[in-house]
């Protein structure tokens, strides 16, 4: 049995999620302690709960712990199997975070899967639903990686209600990551979405950023979606070549439409005055399916706290090693 420490590194559940999937992968039996440590309030709470429950049902693991509130968790893994599954956290809590936990199970199996998700899809500290469609398989794809996905409806905080589906097809034999050159930019665009809310709150984030980078109104999207609440995000987008990079903020009850838009606007500026080719969001999400294929180099932005986190809690399974190094004032690469 693996012992996992919690409390590392950021404490939080990207410990608990990382270490569920290497554990389906690699057939580890582990014992998770003092799960989410870092946390104001430790334990388990619901979306991290779905995550245990979801790996359970995908692998029929042994589990003891699995319950809110729990600080241990004990989890024996045993075979994976593709199929259909429907996973639901209860709450607002972020569906994104299950997906990334059985994505990287399910791909090693010889079966497609049918995943359908019920929850939160654009929340706060967490990808949004746009981020793992137009980021993150935009990696993953070439390094053989396909997942077709289907957003049905919307879900914001706190009143969740998102719907969303995944096809996801096996993948034994992940391709060597290699992204050291964004390539030329291709399209760039700003999404506004909206839902519930009134009119003024999009406009003014478009007034904002047309004041900021001056993109025009071809580039800029005010979209007015479906969901059980109200909500808002903004989504700038830079399509390159051989990657994209999505920067967002969620808007926040008490923070005005202009702060909201400007929180991307200095991110994207920091990214684009870099030569990084992947932020520091993706980043940390690439490097579980690198070290389970054939590992690769990117350069990014200066690796993030989840990043070395998860740098370790991936050498707890595996013997390969990721390096981390600093190239310039504004950009790193990471190499396994």
């Amino acid at each position: 049995m693996l012992h996992i420490d919690g409390s590392q590194g950021e404490g939080g559940g990207q410990i608990l999620r990382t270490a569920l999937s290497m554990s389906m992968i690699t057939g580890t039996e582990v014992k998770l302690e003092n799960i989410r440590a870092g946390r104001q309030k430790p334990g388990l709470m619901r979306q991290h709960l779905a995550c245990v429950n979801a790996a359970k049902a995908i692998c029929n693991a042994q589990v003891s712990g699995a319950k809110a509130g729990s600080t241990s968790v004990m989890f024996k893994p045993g075979a994976i199997q593709a199929g259909d599954y429907e996973f639901s956290v209860g709450t607002a809590g972020s569906t994104m975070l299950i997906f990334q936990t059985v994505l990287p199970a399910l791909i090693q199996t010889d079966s497609i899967s049918r995943l359908s998700f019920h929850g939160g899809t654009h929340n706060m500290l967490a990808p949004s639903y746009d981020f793992v469609a137009e980021a993150m398989l935009a990696v993953l794809k070439p390094m053989g990686i396909q997942v077709e996905m289907k957003l049905k409806r919307h879900g914001f905080y706190p009143q969740g209600g998102g719907q969303w589906s995944a096809l996801i097809h096996p993948a034994k034999n992940i391709k060597r990551l290699k992204l050291i050159d964004a390539g030329d930019l291709i399209k760039q665009q700003a999404v506004i979405t909206s839902s519930n809310l009134p009119e003024h709150i999009a406009l003014r984030e478009i007034n904002e950023i047309k004041q900021c980078i001056d993109w025009s109104d071809k580039e800029i999207q005010n979209q007015l979606v479906r969901s059980m609440g109200s909500g808002n995000i903004v989504s700038l987008r830079l399509y390159y070549q051989n990657c994209t990079e999505v920067i967002e903020c969620v808007g926040k009850i008490g923070v005005s439409a202009e702060r909201v838009a400007r929180s991307s606007i200095t991110d994207l500026k920091r990214y684009r005055s870099s030569k990084a080719v992947i932020g520091e969001h993706l980043a940390d999400q690439l490097m579980l399916p690198m070290a389970i294929g054939k590992g690769g180099v990117f350069r990014t932005l200066k690796p993030s706290q989840h990043s070395w986190t998860n740098r370790e809690v991936i050498h707890q399974f595996i013997d390969k090693r990721f390096k981390f190094e600093k190239l310039g004032k504004d950009y790193w690469e990471i190499r396994l």
